[in-house]
């Protein structure tokens, strides 16, 4: 398991765990059955609190992605693809979401999003 942490990045450190972990478990890097390493060993060697790691392990059970076994450790779980698939999806709506959100916060109306975004799909 390779994680990339940035701690001058505006996503929270359980997040880019989480996301990092998701995405190497889609693309098949991490497979079925495969033991994460324990959140004392993440925490330890990419110096951040337990907490954190384990709050992006707690996220990825939550997901259906790993399974926990208190004392035991959190194993990959086998992911369907059309799981995956609509897992993909509905992060993007949510992060479309939050875009649109912080678009109306400035101001902009419906159509100069709509705009702005087919300029961007052209590109």
């Amino acid at each position: 398991m390779n994680l990339q942490i940035s701690s001058s990045s505006m996503t929270p450190v359980y997040e880019q765990i989480t996301a990092q972990l998701r995405r190497q478990i889609q693309d098949g890097t991490l497979k079925e059955g495969t033991q994460l390493p324990s959140v004392r060993a993440v925490a330890r060697d990419y110096h951040i609190s337990a907490l954190t790691v384990k709050k992006a392990y707690d996220q990825l059970d939550s997901e259906g992605l790993v399974t926990t076994v208190h004392g035991k450790g959190s194993y990959v779980n086998a992911i369907d693809p059309q799981f995956s698939q609509e897992q993909a999806r509905r992060q993007i709506e949510e992060a479309l979401n939050q875009t649109i959100a912080k678009a109306r916060l400035m101001g902009m109306s419906s159509q100069e999003i709509l705009e702005m975004v087919s300029l961007l799909l052209e590109e």
